[in-house]
């Protein structure tokens, strides 16, 4: 059985699409899914699941929040092997200095394709530094996230894919919790 891990986008932000944790996890079981527990109140959830298509599994989570709380929040899924290889593809790992609490993975829903990723890493930034790699985006704020030069409005509208931003420290956590879940099956 699979442990995934799955991040709402946009979830309790500024008083904004609320749901408690506890009801996110009944959500999740009411739809078959194992072991489901909540990191935060920003809507990450790591479960177990022998579901296979994760695209399809996405959709099914987010009918069904929309059923329940009256909005449709993006559901981003990652299995915990895509987890451990983005943590292992951290373009800024060898840096010195890094502080994990500037560092932002932005998971994105799909590949947004060679020339998409080209247009994103042409945004002028600075001192925002932005690299990506597959699926995921990586942004590094060294004069922290109070107020980027980066203009999230134009980078979600030249991404054209829907995704949602984590910490280093949430990203490394989740991984943790998933790890867990792993070991005690």
């Amino acid at each position: 059985m699979a442990v995934i891990i799955s991040m709402l986008r946009g979830v309790n932000v500024g008083g904004h699409n609320q749901i408690k944790m506890d009801a996110l996890r009944a959500v999740y079981e009411s739809l078959g899914l194992r072991d489901p527990q909540t990191y935060v109140q920003s809507g990450n959830v790591v479960f177990r699941t022998d579901k296979r298509d994760l695209v399809a599994l996405a959709k099914r989570i987010e009918d069904a929040i929309e059923r329940g709380f009256g909005f449709r929040p993006a559901v981003i899924l990652r299995t915990s092997s895509e987890l451990r290889d983005v943590i292992a593809r951290n373009p800024f790992a060898k840096r010195r200095g890094i502080e994990p609490s500037r560092l932002l993975v932005y998971f994105l829903a799909s590949d947004p394709g060679a020339e998409t990723r080209d247009k994103v890493l042409s945004l002028k930034t600075e001192p925002e530094e932005l690299r990506m790699n597959g699926r995921e985006l990586y942004i590094y704020f060294p004069i922290g996230m109070a107020r980027p030069k980066l203009s999230w409005a134009v980078l979600e509208k030249t991404l054209k894919v829907p995704g949602t931003g984590r910490n280093w420290n949430s990203v490394t956590k989740l991984l943790e919790m998933a790890e867990k879940l792993e070991a005690s099956e």
